[in-house]
């Protein structure tokens, strides 16, 4: 099937390996590029995971395929350093002729005007109309709707709800959250998404470096398993409810949740999680449950019941839209 999405990108089937931290090696978004869908390269993993220089990653990276590759930006206004890096990051990625980058998390203006300028693809991470509607004044080309059963920041509404809020707006939506097997994937298509986003789904992969427990993790987990926590970031995540989980809480303390509503305190507790969060997933993700059990999924877990190559499930959702038409 083609869409507005995989025309743009001159790829074959619209599908993505969502940008994953700590989960997104090298191996898996070439994996899946090369199969014909889209991988996403999440800067954090490359480098402070997996121990690439960026721009040696990205080349690593097509010395394993040609085919189309992403990069994803998160631009929200935090830390001046930070924010250098990922200034750094969009001249690596425009200089490396990168086809797609995906935001969140602020407004894409000044990347879509560097992006535009080079002919690259620009897509947002959106849960709801008015941040879509922030996106498309920024210029975006497209729109990732992260709904309810996505993994990690998961958004409030349904995948049909935010289709009937976002299709009006006229521009390709990739639909993010809760899908783990290719009827999904083929209805989510016929219902009128331009492209499918999975992450949980390729965590379970071969070509995934994620340690052998998270994947049997995400085997053995149901929907009812996944728990939202404010302990890793300050705000909702989606995580597979293991013991450690169950014996660390849901909910943020009464002095952090004082802080989070705070104008200014807000900003510097996430920081603080935020921090603790990146060498704690990133422990959990490589150690296992010889670390501690924190692990990220989205309620497509309850459809993962096997450990496949990732240009298998690739080529397994793409024979779904032959036989659907």
């Amino acid at each position: 099937m083609q869409t507005e999405f995989t025309r743009a990108l001159g790829i074959e089937v619209p599908l993505i390996c969502g940008a994953m931290y700590p989960c997104s090696n090298p191996e898996l978004v070439a994996a899946v590029s090369a199969a014909g869908g889209i991988g996403i390269v999440q800067p954090l993993s490359l480098t402070y995971v997996h121990g690439y220089e960026f721009r040696a990653g990205l080349r690593f990276i097509r010395q394993l395929t040609d085919k189309p590759i992403g990069v994803n930006l998160i631009i929200e206004q935090s830390s001046k350093r930070y924010l250098e890096r990922v200034h750094r990051w969009l001249d690596i990625a425009l200089e490396e002729q990168v086809p797609l980058l995906v935001t969140a998390l602020g407004n894409p203006r000044w990347v879509v005007e560097r992006a535009a300028a080079a002919g690259v693809t620009v897509y947002h991470d959106v849960t709801a109309r008015k941040w879509a509607d922030k996106a498309l004044d920024g210029g975006v080309d497209g729109l990732i709707c992260v709904n309810n059963r996505a993994g990690g920041h998961a958004g409030e509404l349904s995948p049909q709800q935010l289709l009937d809020e976002l299709l009006p707006l006229g521009k390709p939506l990739i639909c993010a959250g809760g899908i783990g097997d290719a009827p999904g994937f083929a209805a989510a298509m016929r219902a009128g998404y331009a492209g499918v986003q999975l992450g949980t789904r390729f965590i379970a992969s071969r070509e995934c470096s994620a340690h052998e427990d998270y994947k049997q993790a995400i085997l053995q987990a149901g929907e009812d398993d996944i728990v939202l926590s404010e302990k890793i970031t300050g705000v909702p995540v989606s995580l597979i409810a293991t013991p450690a989980i169950r014996r660390m809480g849901l909910k943020a303390g009464p002095l952090a949740q004082w802080l989070l509503r705070g104008r200014r305190s807000r900003h510097w507790m996430r920081i603080f999680y935020s921090l603790q969060s990146i060498w704690k997933l990133k422990r959990a993700s490589l150690q296992g449950m010889g670390y501690r059990d924190i692990f990220q999924a989205g309620k497509s877990a309850g459809e993962i019941n096997r450990v496949e190559a990732a240009g298998d499930i690739v080529h397994e959702f793409a024979a779904s839209l032959d036989k659907t038409g």
